[in-house]
């Protein structure tokens, strides 16, 4: 909505006013309803191609102009309990599929008892790595997507990038004083959870997979450590044959891979067998 498009709407309703009082003719306030409707389709094709070419870089609000144009919305149906029965009220859905969720996560072993500053400090300084120094932590702020959502504690992305110069330090000693003593600050703990359907029966809860908004500095911090750890395992662990969570690898190169190996093995006139496995709930559990 330009400057020029708001003045012509305004200028419509003005049109309109004078001609329900008789100070108009008819042929004047078509022709400007006309003018209006020309310039807000112009205005709505340009506003388009513009979702369309900054995609990349403006997802969200591609995705949230296509979402408005649905004509419904679907929320989540209703969900069979374990005795078979419809669960139809919003309350009794978030803790049918809390408790499914649970159940699919392992016991936790008992609480660790977090680290003394003074013991935490000892293992920093045997393992000197320089994880959260300030140049390290801005360059993280610079990167952040400002169209992304804000977590449960209310720091916006735009915020933490447009005051990182200022945010830089204060962060840098949270972080550096979280992974020496273990302790995540109880805000970056915290998510809104959103549901993604999967496959299958909608009244079946298994079939809903949760996703967490969590706290953004949280998400630094955790991109800090896992830099360093992905380093370590791509150096030290992974080897060649994994592509699924590789950088540089994916569904495709594992199929041209799996595509070299088999055909080679049948032109030599072996005998080959494949396994498939499906994890259908990898996403959904850990171990403690």
């Amino acid at each position: 909505m330009s400057k020029e498009l708001l003045e012509k709407l305004k200028g419509k309703k003005e049109v309109y006013r004078l001609w329900k009082k008789g100070l108009d003719t008819w042929e004047e306030y078509r022709d400007v309803v006309r003018e209006c409707r020309d310039a807000t389709r112009k205005a709505k094709a340009y506003l388009e191609i513009k979702l369309v070419r900054d995609v990349k870089d403006n997802k969200k609000g591609f995705f949230k102009y296509i979402s408005s144009k649905k004509k419904t919305r679907e929320n989540v149906s209703l969900l069979l309990n374990e005795v078979g029965a419809l669960v139809m009220e919003d309350t009794e859905k978030a803790e049918l599929l809390n408790a499914t969720f649970a159940s699919v996560f392992t016991a936790k072993v008992g609480p660790l008892e977090s680290q003394t500053l003074e013991v935490g400090e000892k293992v920093w300084r045997k393992e000197d790595l320089p994880l959260f120094e300030e140049k390290r932590v801005r360059e993280h702020l610079g990167k952040l997507d400002i169209h992304k959502s804000m977590g449960p504690d209310g720091m916006h992305p735009r915020v933490l990038r447009e005051l990182a110069v200022v945010l830089v330090k204060p962060l840098s000693i949270i972080f550096e004083r979280s992974w020496r003593t273990g302790e995540v600050p109880e805000d970056w703990r915290k998510a809104n959870i959103t549901l993604v359907f999967k496959k299958g029966r909608k009244e079946d809860p298994g079939n809903y997979r949760p996703v967490s908004l969590t706290s953004i500095p949280g998400k630094v911090m955790e991109q800090l450590i896992l830099g360093v750890i992905s380093k370590h395992a791509e150096e030290k662990v992974i080897r060649n044959g994994q592509h699924g969570f590789t950088r540089g690898k994916s569904c495709l190169t594992n199929l041209i891979a799996f595509y070299d190996g088999m055909t080679g093995w049948v032109d030599e006139g072996t005998a080959v067998d494949v396994v498939y496995l499906d994890f259908s709930k990898a996403f959904e559990t850990t171990e403690s």
